[in-house]
């Protein structure tokens, strides 16, 4: 894992230090999005607030992650698929939240649909995300 996690900083033209390299690896590790916190807890190294702050900003940069909008206004952050890059994510796919666990997850196969907007007007960013019970709670 390493290897992998080394590449992926090397080919987004990141620097490779500590932190980006534990914090990488709980994404790589995660089945589910993880808030600022928990990957303040998850670390295991006390990393001060302003470091995974930084960290998890020059992920989304570099499209290594994506966040995802929480009810209670919060984000997540998940890792991007291969096709995200710098500048532009390709974020095509649904987010479930479970009322009960409450764990985020990205539903890789669920795609957004094409949404037609009035002549004018043109898409950054679509987000959907669903709420319900998740096969583990049901």
């Amino acid at each position: 894992m390493e290897e992998q996690i080394v590449d992926v900083l090397k080919k987004s033209q990141l620097s490779v230090t500590d932190s980006r390299r534990k914090i990488l690896e709980l994404f790589l590790q995660a089945d589910s999005a993880m808030a600022h916190h928990d990957i303040e807890t998850k670390a295991g190294e006390k990393f001060d607030r302003v470091t995974v702050y930084r960290t998890l900003q020059a992920f989304l940069e570099k499209g290594i992650i994506h966040t995802i909008p929480t009810p209670d206004n919060s984000v997540k952050y998940a890792l991007c698929k291969d096709n995200c890059e710098q500048g532009h994510h390709h974020d095509d796919h649904v987010h479930f939240i479970c009322k009960i666990c409450g764990i985020t997850t990205c539903l890789d196969d669920v795609h957004v649909p094409e949404i037609k907007l009035p002549r004018g007007y043109k898409t950054q960013q679509t987000e959907v995300v669903v709420s319900g019970i998740c096969k583990e709670c049901s």
